[in-house]
């Protein structure tokens, strides 16, 4: 979906989704529960990245990974949430 370079970083309980430029770093931080559940719970886009859609991106990836690995996502963020309702494509990866 995009071009950008969205970074992992993942433990046992969680991790991170990153991009990085300059000195600048956007993040979507997220918790495991189980091998099948993903929990977004914070997304933080710096204002210099404002209307680069690469808050969208970080979601797009976590999507696309979720999908690969048969996980499901519960979006906590408000950030993340909206980016479900305005993609109904991403329902299959959606925890109900």
């Amino acid at each position: 979906m995009s071009d950008l370079e969205i970074s992992l970083e993942e433990g046992e309980s969680g991790g991170r989704y990153f991009y990085r430029e300059g000195d600048n770093l956007a993040e979507m931080t997220f918790s495991s529960a189980g091998h099948s559940l993903m929990i977004i719970d914070h997304t933080g886009v710096p204002d210099v990245f404002r209307g680069r859609g690469i808050g969208l991106a970080l979601v797009s990836r976590a999507v696309e990974d979720a999908r690969a690995a048969g996980k499901k996502i519960v979006p906590l963020c408000p950030f993340a949430a909206a980016q479900f309702r305005r993609h109904p494509e991403w329902a299959d990866v959606l925890n109900r």
